[in-house]
């Protein structure tokens, strides 16, 4: 880059900085003092996972670019998931090429669009569920996974919305088929997709248990409208849950010794969702209970319909967007961090720490 001296006139303004009647954007005028600078407009920061098992580190990245069927969005708020500490650590059933910026929900505002993008445009608000990108100033999304959200619902809430809400409704709503006045059981029930599910059940008509560890983890699932509380740490779970009539589905993000007395609290032909291992443990799922109580287990990976069937997630926004519009629904929202502190927000998944979604804002 050539570089001349400018004498401002006067002032900044909201472009940039007058020079001799020529308008210069100030951060370009500041860079280009240096031709070995890089251009502030091909470059972003992201917090990426450079070494499995090591702290994310903030890196200077090329800024993407909206190919055909992308949009560029300028990202604002990322929702932290415990996948993302499963990528970091290198147990999670995709795993990407290193260094990888990861962040699986995001909100955003379009600043491009592609060739043959004609639903979206620059300016619009949206979330979307890419797997990876979050925790980056800016991502190119394929536009058919970006959904436009609410005038009412602010970054913060949309970035703790699709994951949570949307892992529980489809796991509820389109695989287990739960129906009005049957029991529910919840583990996890004070985390991001456990306070989801409590919440969604209420609204589809079943009687809930709530399952988590301790009074305070509790409590937040009680104003979440659970009918029932148990606390994992002290009580016998298996003979609780009998003792309420047993459960009819069983919503499992946690996995271990929970899961296997779920399972044999659970009712004839109730159906069961692992959908997560937060205790660290897989279950091993003894089939002489299956064959005897003609139980279902249902294998269940929400993020797999964006590539086999993304109808069903679409559909499910759809109700979701419906329900937060009517005031059904409200994003628990337990820390907002900035992008700087991101492995905080991470630590805080991985003690458990946190009861609802960690949001990490991006653009702060």
């Amino acid at each position: 880059m050539t570089t001349r001296s400018f004498r401002p006139l006067s002032r900044r303004c909201s472009k940039g900085l007058l020079f001799e009647g020529a308008l210069i954007d100030y951060a370009v005028w500041q860079m280009g003092r240096d031709d070995g600078r890089k251009d502030w407009r091909r470059h972003m920061r992201a917090m990426q996972v450079t070494q499995l098992g090591q702290p994310l580190e903030m890196r200077e990245v090329d800024r993407p670019v909206a190919a055909a069927g992308e949009v560029l969005v300028r990202i604002q708020t990322c929702g932290l998931n415990f996948g993302d500490t499963l990528i970091v650590k290198g147990t999670y059933q995709e795993k990407p090429q290193l260094p990888a910026t990861i962040g699986m929900e995001m909100c955003g505002i379009v600043e491009a669009v592609g060739a043959g993008v004609t639903h979206l445009k620059p300016g619009q608000r949206v979330a979307a569920y890419a797997g990876f990108g979050g925790l980056g100033e800016y991502a190119a999304l394929p536009a058919s996974i970006c959904v436009p959200i609410p005038d009412a619902m602010t970054a913060v809430e949309a970035a703790a919305f699709l994951v949570a809400y949307g892992t529980s409704h489809v796991a509820l709503d389109y695989k287990a088929h739960l129906r009005s006045g049957e029991r529910l059981l919840v583990l996890g029930a004070s985390g991001g997709v456990g306070l989801t599910a409590v919440e969604l059940g209420k609204l589809m008509g079943a009687e809930v248990i709530a399952c988590a560890r301790g009074a305070k983890k509790l409590a937040v699932a009680r104003d979440a409208g659970a009918d029932h509380l148990l606390d994992s740490e002290t009580v016998d779970l298996r003979a609780e849950v009998k003792a309420l009539g047993g459960a009819d589905v069983v919503y499992d993000p946690v996995g271990g010794e929970l899961f296997d007395a779920a399972l044999r609290a659970c009712n004839p032909e109730a159906r069961l969702l692992p959908l997560g291992f937060a205790s660290g443990k897989v279950p091993q799922i003894p089939s002489n209970i299956l064959l005897v109580k003609n139980l279902t287990v249902i294998g269940y990976y929400w993020g797999g319909y964006t590539r086999v069937n993304p109808q069903v997630l679409t559909d499910s926004f759809k109700v979701l967007f419906d329900w937060y519009e009517k005031g059904k629904l409200r994003p628990h929202v337990s820390h907002v961090l900035p992008l700087s502190q991101a492995n905080a927000g991470l630590e805080l998944l991985r003690s458990r720490q946190a009861t609802g979604k960690v949001v990490i804002q991006v653009d702060a």
